[in-house]
């Protein structure tokens, strides 16, 4: 009888563990299947650029040059001087050059009225060589500008071309980029161009597309390349002609987008939402598809929000590479402050991570 009540003992104790493992399994599986998984909702920069460089030059450029040999008798302006168009800048030695035409306007004057029509013709024809002779013998501004250089004394022998100094006009700066032939067709007159300096820091300064000729260039690369011409009217004094840069020019307005896992998209009545984790906040939102497994959020969110999975991926090796930005090498697309999610999953939040 004792060993009867053992056996029956024993395998009560036995049901009760059977039992008791049940309800732990069930409890186990019924947690493991209320995992909560969450994404982020990234806020991503859309650039649709055309990335560029180079150095920037004075709006216009004079090098201050003899046109004749001889001696410097004048000079009229020192470096920093501004100065206006048909200013004398330096004078030469023109004693030679003033008897000749003083001699001319004498025979000119004694054969008036002896002298033939055509033979008058030929007088003040050669009046007109000897006053440009005397125009040769000064250095004269082009346009009105700052003398930037200058390097001649009185008394100083010069050459015809030998180059003295360097007269600019800094109202505004240009400067020439090459373009390659596929961007070409994307350049429109005023486009806006930020220009980035090395001496000045991280600041942008603003320009614009003034044209491009109606020919291309082989490169020494040999890429064929169209030499677009850029302007900057309002710049900051640490910027100096010949000082390089690197730009973009807009081929369109930057734009900013909130994209997000579609799974993190729930619907009621045929309008989307999502949950926020924080606060398990239910929010109405307005999308529209954005590749295959990502939406664009246009209402509704403002990025960095972290959300609550709301449907089901139907496979586990769903794509996970982000939509394109654009075509063409001149896109870009960069991701916002908020980042990826963890293990570098775009789009942010790792599918199946538990809270």
């Amino acid at each position: 009888m004792k060993k009867k009540i053992k056996i029956i003992i024993i395998c009560a104790a036995a049901l009760v563990v059977i039992g008791t493992g049940l309800v732990l399994l069930k409890t186990l599986l019924s947690s493991k299947g209320t995992e909560k998984v969450f994404y982020t909702a990234n806020l991503e920069t859309y650039e649709n650029v055309i990335e560029i460089s180079g150095t920037v030059a004075a709006a216009q450029e004079q090098t201050l040059q003899a046109r004749s040999a001889g001696t410097v008798t004048a000079v009229y302006v020192k470096a920093g001087d501004k100065v206006k168009k048909g200013d004398v800048i330096i004078q030469l030695d023109d004693s030679e050059q003033l008897y000749n035409l003083e001699k001319q306007e004498y025979n000119m004057a004694t054969k008036k009225l002896t002298a033939s029509a055509r033979e008058l013709r030929l007088l003040e024809t050669e009046r007109n060589s000897l006053l440009q002779k005397v125009e040769d013998r000064k250095v004269t501004a082009t346009f009105d500008g700052i003398i930037a250089d200058l390097d001649v004394a009185v008394g100083d022998s010069l050459e015809a071309k030998d180059t003295v100094g360097t007269l600019v006009n800094i109202d505004y700066l240009t400067a020439e980029v090459e373009v390659t032939e596929t961007d070409v067709s994307k350049l429109k007159i005023g486009q806006t161009v930020n220009f980035t300096f090395p001496a000045y820091g991280n600041k942008t300064v603003t320009g614009y597309v003034t044209g491009w000729p109606a020919i291309g260039e082989i490169t020494s690369r040999g890429a064929t390349v169209v030499k677009a011409k850029l302007r900057i009217d309002e710049y900051p004094a640490e910027i100096l002609p010949n000082f390089s840069f690197t730009g973009k020019i807009e081929i369109s307005p930057t734009e900013q987008y909130v994209v997000v896992s579609r799974y993190a998209i729930g619907y009621e009545n045929k309008q989307p939402f999502v949950v926020l984790v924080k606060g398990n906040e239910k929010r109405s939102v307005k999308v529209q598809p954005y590749g295959n497994e990502y939406v664009k959020v246009l209402e509704g969110l403002e990025g960095g929000e972290v959300l609550l999975q709301q449907s089901t991926p139907k496979r586990s090796g769903m794509n996970r590479n982000r939509p394109g930005a654009g075509t063409g090498g001149s896109s870009k697309k960069n991701s916002g402050s908020s980042g990826g999610g963890p293990g570098g999953f775009p789009g942010g939040g790792f599918p199946g991570r538990p809270m």
